[in-house]
């Protein structure tokens, strides 16, 4: 990519995805409260969370990105559980069902923003009690949203993926790189179709 990208997210995962991407981002930490509005929409939560976390710490002029993930069961979105019991509820809630990680991303681009949402399906098999408290005890759920990482002891969770696997680990590069297409910012060739 020519130019400088400031990635406005304080997440190893998504710093991770975009250097694999051939990108070499700053990253900037945005301070932004991520509590949901009441009746939000997560769709429209993850979208405004993704802009407000962009406009913090990204200037005009400035070619930048931001994310925000939610996992979503029932119509009740699962943020980061924060502490051990909270994460044992959240595990025991997604157990041998299927839920939605939705994932808002936000671009901006010589003076101008784009933003999208990717949804994708998950699915997990049954979780005895055990399992779930030896996970929780490792640490690894407490700031995770749904209290879990594919990509890390929570992948063994899983049962089927539908849609993008990058959206689940944090980020969806496909439609990163669509919404740098779209604002005209040069991106390095990465095989792969659309998934906006």
């Amino acid at each position: 990519m020519s130019g400088h990208l400031v990635l406005a997210s304080g997440s190893p995962r998504r710093l991770t995805l975009l250097r694999d991407a051939g990108f070499d981002p700053e990253v900037r930490v945005p301070p932004v409260d991520e509590t949901p509005l009441a009746g939000e929409d997560p769709s429209a939560m993850v979208q405004r969370l993704a802009l407000a976390k962009l406009h913090s710490v990204v200037v005009a002029g400035e070619t930048g990105l931001a994310a925000d993930t939610a996992v979503v069961i029932d119509g009740e979105v699962l943020g980061k559980p924060h502490v051990p019991d909270r994460a044992e509820e959240m595990l025991r809630l997604l157990s041998g069902r299927t839920h939605e990680v939705v994932g808002g991303i936000a671009a901006r681009h010589g003076g101008h923003d784009a933003t999208g949402v990717v949804t994708t399906r998950v699915s997990f098999r049954e979780l005895p009690d055990d399992e779930i408290r030896a996970y929780v005890t490792s640490g690894e759920p407490l700031d995770k949203a749904g209290g879990y990482a594919i990509q890390g002891g929570g992948g063994r969770f899983v049962t089927e993926v539908d849609g993008c696997l990058d959206n689940v680990v944090g980020l969806s590069l496909g439609a990163a790189l669509e919404l740098f297409t779209v604002l005209g910012v040069q991106v390095p060739d990465r095989p792969g179709g659309s998934s906006l």
